[in-house]
């Protein structure tokens, strides 16, 4: 019986994390010899023929240093100034890194507007796939200049997760500083064993993964345990790696069980729910009666506003709105028909009386199937 690790063997497209941690030397700026290493590894999985997509960190931390700067500033300006500055650095290095191994790389620039923007996800999707056909390595980046506390992503483990559902990857490598996940915090506790394999959605993983940050990142292993469940959504298998050890991704890539291995456990998603779980920014939510949760639950039906108890936020038409039962409990997200204020209107009410009760009807449902995902 083959193992988790084991059936990595046969995958073909991979999306490979690095976070600042690793890119960088506190105060010296980007770790060339990390970037060189990890260029040669990319160049021998793309020679095994495995279709490769890279997320970085280390732009903030670049300009940081080029700015003489030796603490990471919070005012968003300062941020975006550091990561302009330091954007330069970064992809030079990757440029010029994979040069030595025939290797072309494209920039690729995102913020949160750009994926839950429908129109953009799916130009930044096709330029995606374009450039794994043309044997290009993307090298993909949170756009930091532009980003604002509303849209950016908050860290590139979960900006590496929605790549990987993006461009449907059989794996999401997460190489961080650790060996990967341990049942406990290894750094003050000797005994604490690593978790060499479990499910995504597997509950007891919760209170093993800490928050810390770094003094140049803002992940931790609670965002790398998020990630993972954001990327078993399309199918991908995630791995929690040590980026120090200069041997682990080729272990990885021969079937060798290090460091912590993650496999999605749910029917994976659809392109278009992907898309609409992606939202990071829900604009209101919606309370729904036990018999609304238990047909969209059960059959996937539509939500009608005769199942609605309770409105609540400010969201306009098209907007993405959670779904809550009696509980408080999430059971889905999608796209409404109506604002809050024409939801306030007609819930609770059959759907042959919203024309009698807003003078006119766009659609019967508040969230037609089509447009919704459940999430329990």
């Amino acid at each position: 019986m083959t193992t988790p690790h084991q059936q990595i063997i046969t995958t073909k497209r991979w999306v490979i994390k690095i976070g600042s941690a690793l890119l960088t030397r506190v105060g010296e700026g980007l770790d060339l010899e990390r970037i060189s290493w990890l260029s040669e590894e990319i160049a021998k999985l793309r020679a095994q023929g495995k279709e490769v997509v890279l997320v970085t960190s280390g732009s903030v931390a670049a300009g940081m240093q080029q700015l003489g700067w030796r603490k990471r500033p919070h005012e968003i300006h300062l941020l975006q100034a550091a990561a302009s500055v330091g954007q330069m650095d970064l992809i030079q290095a990757y440029a010029s890194e994979g040069k030595k191994h025939g290797i072309h790389t494209a920039q690729i620039l995102l913020t949160h507007s750009d994926l839950s923007d429908r129109g953009r996800y799916l130009n930044a999707r096709s330029a995606l796939h374009s450039l794994l056909e043309l044997n290009v390595l993307p090298v993909v980046n949170e756009n930091d200049t532009i980003a604002t506390d509303e849209i950016r992503f908050g860290d590139n483990d979960t900006l590496a997760a929605m790549t990987a559902n993006l461009v449907e990857a059989d794996v999401l490598v997460i190489l961080t500083d650790q060996d990967g996940l341990f049942d406990a915090d290894p750094r003050n506790n000797p005994d604490a064993k690593l978790i060499a394999a479990s499910a995504a959605s597997n509950p007891a993983l919760d209170d093993m993964a800490t928050e810390g940050t770094g003094q140049l990142g803002r992940g931790g292993m609670a965002t790398k345990l998020l990630a993972a469940r954001r990327a078993a959504q399309s199918g991908a298998v995630t791995v929690i790696l040590s980026g120090k050890n200069p041997n682990n991704l080729q272990l990885l890539a021969a079937g060798e069980g290090v460091g912590t291995l993650l496999w999605p456990d749910n029917e994976p998603m659809t392109a278009r729910q992907q898309w609409l779980v992606g939202h990071l920014h829900p604009q209101g939510q919606i309370i729904l009666d036990d018999g609304a949760v238990d047909v969209i639950k059960q059959d996937g039906r539509s939500i009608l506003p005769v199942g609605i108890k309770l409105v609540e936020g400010e969201f306009k038409r098209g907007d993405l709105v959670i779904c809550l039962d009696m509980n408080g409990d999430e059971i889905a997200r999608g796209l409404v028909n109506y604002s809050a204020s024409e939801a306030s209107k007609i819930k609770g009410q059959a759907s042959s009386s919203i024309e009698e009760l807003l003078g006119y009807v766009d659609e019967p449902e508040l969230i037609h199937r089509d447009n919704l995902v459940v999430t329990a």
